[in-house]
Parts: structure tokens; sequence; C-alpha cells
């Protein structure tokens, strides 16, 4: 129940005991003294001082509430006690602009029911009791209710701006990772075409200054052409050797062409409205070469079949290096099936993951998921 349709609530009430107040008052009044109309128009008035006090705020509330009093004495004075009720009303309205005070002071005006009323003591008691529980029961342990859902309501409101900044952290610590590992490939590729230059160069150029002058002395010195034939060979193929010396040292990891390809993975899903995360434990550099090729293909293998089939909102991949083993588990929140059956995609992932003497198994209980367990070689 929200806090307006709360208030309006005990808005009914209060109207609920004016009505019947008034019905009781101007029946008694009405018998004994005659005054019908005057005592009418006074019911009417104080009724509408009261009303229009719930729409007032400050000063305005603060007359509102003085002129019922007024009006109270006024019926007091023409309809008899009959109306006592009213007062006592008044009494509690006026405690409720002051919420500070304690909720025993409400049981303060039960004293003033001792007043000789043709009510009677018992049905005042009952009645000024009643409404003293009312007003507790509004200004206390509503408003508490409603101050402590307002706090309730914060910490949500705080707790989905944290996750927010998480997730955004978590993005932005991807595009790092991705954007790094992207300058690394770089550099190395920039390092590599520079090495290729500075140390091969000057051997291919030699070769074709020699080659020139073979075609020149081939004719006049066949001897002399042969030689350099023959020196031109063992320098390219010390070349060769070079070239496979500086790939071998220069060639980047295969770990971090796998971490990029995952990364790029996973933001072409997030580009796509999937969420998507990559995380890893351990240490990554001890997985090898062909490990890292199993984990990448069956990454977008199930990866893929998410994105076309499950509907889902969330993909996680994490990949966790232990002593002997590799794990690597991919993770939606989709639909899932009832059924798992063996089709081209899933068969060549048992296919890969046997080919490294691995396992690998798929759950779909809640959404679906595959699990890889692939062994580390010593």
């Amino acid at each position: 129940m929200s806090e307006n349709i709360r208030d309006k609530n005990f808005l009914l009430i209060k109207l609920t005991l004016l009505v019947v107040f008034s019905v009781y008052g101007i029946m008694n009044a009405v018998h004994e003294t005659g005054v019908s109309v005057k005592i009418l128009l006074l019911v009417s008035l104080y009724i509408g001082c009261l009303a229009a006090k719930e729409f007032l705020k400050g000063t305005k509330k603060l007359i509102c509430l003085v002129a019922s009093c007024v009006v109270f004495v006024l019926l007091i004075y023409m309809g008899g006690r009959y109306f006592i009720p009213f007062g006592f009303l008044s009494i509690y309205e006026i405690l409720s602009l002051f919420p500070d005070i304690d909720h025993k002071v409400y049981f303060a005006p039960l004293i003033l029911t001792i007043i000789e009323t043709p009510i009677g003591f018992l049905t005042l008691f009952v009645i000024v009791f009643m409404m003293a529980t009312l007003y507790i029961q509004q200004n206390y342990v509503i408003r508490e209710l409603i101050k402590r859902n307002k706090s309730d309501l914060e910490t949500e409101q705080n707790l989905k701006k944290e996750m927010q900044y998480q997730e955004y952290s978590a993005k932005a610590e991807l595009n790092k990772s991705m954007l790094n590992a992207q300058n690394k490939i770089l550099e190395d590729r920039a390092e590599l075409s520079q090495t290729l230059h500075d140390r091969l160069g000057h051997n291919i150029n030699g070769s074709i200054y020699q080659l020139e002058g073979v075609k020149v002395l081939m004719d006049k010195d066949p001897d002399k052409a042969k030689t350099m034939v023959q020196a031109v060979i063992d320098q390219l193929r010390t070349g060769m050797d070079e070239i496979r010396a500086i790939l071998r040292k220069e060639r980047p990891e295969k770990r971090k062409i796998a971490m990029l390809h995952l990364y790029e993975l996973c933001e072409d899903c997030n580009n796509k409205g999937v969420e998507a995360n990559l995380t890893t434990e351990g240490d990554a550099s001890r997985v090898p070469d062909n490990l890292w090729e199993v984990i990448l293909d069956n990454a977008y293998e199930a990866v893929s079949n998410s994105m076309k089939y499950a509907g889902c909102k969330h993909i996680n991949i994490m990949i966790v290096v232990m002593n002997k083993m590799v794990r690597c588990t991919i993770e939606d929140d989709g639909a899932g099936c009832t059924k798992i059956e063996d089709g081209m995609g899933i068969s060549g992932m048992r296919q890969r993951a046997r080919s490294v003497n691995g396992m690998i198994s798929f759950e779909s209980e809640a959404g679906f998921k595959v699990t890889m367990l692939l062994p580390i070689a010593e």
C-alpha cells in the first residue's frame, strides 16, 4: 500500500468520525433546543475547517485548526455538550502538528473524559481511546513504516547505483585489457618488422647486387660466376635461418592472441545487447598453446549458440588455471533446453576437448553451461 493510499485511508476514517459525531450531536441538539439551521451551519463549518486543513501547510493549516476550535466552542454553547467529541478530535489534530512528541501524550486527553457529559463516561472514554489509538497508529507506526520504506528505497537505489558503477568499471576494465592486448600485439608486430628490416635488409640487398654481378660474369668468367652464385645461396640460407629464429623469438604468444579474441568476443556480445564478461584466475601463462586453441574455438561455438538460440541477457566466460588442469566454463542465463542433443557444434566441441585428452560437459538446468577440463602437460 502506497503512502498516498494510507493518508487517504486515514482521511476517510476522520471524515467518518466527523459524520458520526455530527449526526449524534445534531439529533440530540435539535431534540433539546430546536436550533437546527445554525447548528447545521456550525457543524458544516467545523467539518470544512478540518477538511481544508488536510490540503494546506504552515500558517494556513494552523489557522484552520484555530477556526475549528472556535466553531467547537460555539457548538458547545448553542448545541450543548453533545458535541464534546469534536473537541477531542481538535486536540488530536493539534497534537499531530508536533510529530516529535512522545506517543504517550496522546493518552493525556483521556483525563478529560471525567467531565460530565450526556454521552456518559464509559462511552466517551472508549471513543477518545479509539481516537488516540488511531492517531498513534497513523503518526507513529505508519510514519515509521513510511520512513523505513524510504530508507529501504534509498538503499536499493544506492545498491543499483553501485551495481551500475561496478558494471561500468568491469566494462572499462574489459576495454582497457583489450586495448592493452591490441597494443601489445601491435608493438610485437612493429618490433618484428623493425628486426626483419635491420637484420635482413642488408643481407637481401647484398644478394641482389651479387646476382646482378653474376649476370655480367656468367659468359666472361663462368667459374667466378658459379662461386658468386654459391655465395648468394649460402647467404640466403643464412638469412632464412635468421628469419626462423626471429619468428620463433618475436612471434606473439598464443595466450595473448587468444585472450584478445575472447575480449573481442565479449565486446561483440555487449554491442549486441547481451552482457558478456571474461574472468581469469591463476597463472594463464602456464596454459600451452594447443589448449588455448581448444578454449578459443569452443568458446566461440558456445557463445555463438547462446546468442542464436538461448535468448539470454548475460554470458559469463571463466578460465581457472589450477595445478595440473585448466577449467573453462561458458555459461548463459537463457531458456536452456530439456534435452541436449549432439549436433555438429556440440560434437565438434567434444572432439576438440578429446584431442588434448580433456573432458567436456554440458548442463541445461538453468540456462546453458559448458565446462571444459583440460590437462596441463608438465
